[in-house]
């Protein structure tokens, strides 16, 4: 009661700042998020990787930070990034790290003990910083993507947000063992429409209409690909629908798709941005998370303690027409329903009024 607006639902931690959602996935049957956080303040700073599990994207148990900013690699914040399940079954996260110059670096941690299915520690690799940036780039160089294998190398893929030349810019890496990188001869996509690009994410999605989803590494001739991006001078998340050329590594967006922020397709036209997905293997389906920023006031977060939350998780598929995305509140969320309220039709005249009875609540 002390705290009305407080989401009932939607993740929150129990104090202080979150902004992007990191690394979603489920392993050993449990879901797991990250997320970026401050746990020292409800203001953004000091940026850990905050770290909840459950068993139904509904009731989350709040765990220590995975990363912590320790290192002189990312002595300035763990910034975002994702999480790959690799070849052997380990997942392993993908994360910028800020150095004391500001400079972004991309860096990689693996689970202390793979036979903890809560993943409570992490171990970053002694190899890291893994990617630096080009000249020039060093503050325009962040959030990798969930790699994938290409289909007959072998040889993992990732793309890194980036503005080169004024342009919003998805750069591509390779690696053969996950631990050195090389960048590619040139980025998976480009635009001269929009400047820095965050957060970005490529994933196949079926084109038979169904809503199943499909893993980020499986090769399907009935796909098309989603480049998804989150524009930093706007705050907006905007995608395409194309094609992946395997053989040379470019994403080509279909006829009509455009990248500009004036008639770009949104996956949300609310406060909405810094989106993750992940396929659940549990239930083939690809599940979206975003950030929902406050606008409220620094000094009112502060008082109350907390800044931000989590959308409810979203199944997402291509509609059947191969125009656009869908998408839909995850199933589990009808297990928080009771007490059905059943209304009988009934003629509204103007002016007149209908009380609903027997629904109550904070939030509908």
């Amino acid at each position: 009661m002390a705290q009305p607006y407080r989401t009932a639902y939607h993740f929150q931690p129990p104090r202080n700042w979150i902004n992007d959602p990191n690394g979603p996935m489920i392993y050993k049957g449990i879901y797991h998020l990250f997320y970026q956080y401050n746990p020292e303040a409800a203001i953004w700073g000091n940026l850990a990787w905050g770290h909840s599990t459950s068993t139904d994207l509904i009731n989350w148990t709040v765990h220590p930070p995975a990363l912590f900013p320790s290192d002189s690699y990312d002595i300035n914040g763990c910034w975002s990034g994702s999480v790959t399940i690799l070849q052997n079954g380990t997942p392993a996260i993908l994360y910028t790290g800020c150095d004391s110059q500001d400079t972004q670096l991309q860096n990689l941690a693996i689970p202390k003990d793979l036979s903890d299915p809560y993943l409570i520690e992490w171990i970053k690799s002694d190899h890291n910083p893994i990617m630096v940036p080009n000249p020039g780039e060093e503050t325009l160089f962040r959030d990798p993507c969930t790699a994938w294998l290409g289909p007959d190398d072998g040889i993992w893929r990732v793309i890194i947000g980036n503005e080169r030349e004024s342009n919003g810019t998805a750069l591509l890496y390779k690696s053969k063992d996950f631990i050195h990188w090389t960048e590619a001869e040139r980025p998976l996509h480009w635009t001269n429409e929009t400047k820095m690009w965050e957060c970005p994410e490529l994933f196949p999605v079926l084109v038979d209409g169904t809503e199943n989803g499909v893993d980020t590494s499986v090769i399907l001739h009935g796909v098309k690909y989603v480049l998804k991006i989150s524009v930093a001078a706007t705050g907006v998340d905007y995608y395409t629908i194309g094609s992946y050329d395997h053989e040379n590594d470019v994403y080509i967006p279909d006829d009509g798709f455009v990248d500009n922020i004036e008639s770009g397709l949104r996956l949300d036209y609310g406060r909405f941005f810094a989106s993750k997905s992940f396929f659940d293997s549990a239930k083939n389906r690809r599940i979206f998370i975003a950030w929902v920023d406050e606008s409220t006031s620094r000094e009112i977060d502060i008082i109350k303690g907390w800044s931000g939350l989590q959308t409810f998780p979203r199944k997402i598929w291509l509609a059947k027409s191969g125009k656009q995305l869908v998408q839909w509140p995850v199933e589990e969320i009808e297990t928080l329903r009771k007490n059905q309220v059943i209304l009988p039709a009934t003629t509204l005249k103007a002016g007149s009024k209908s009380e609903i009875s027997g629904v109550t609540g904070a939030q509908v």
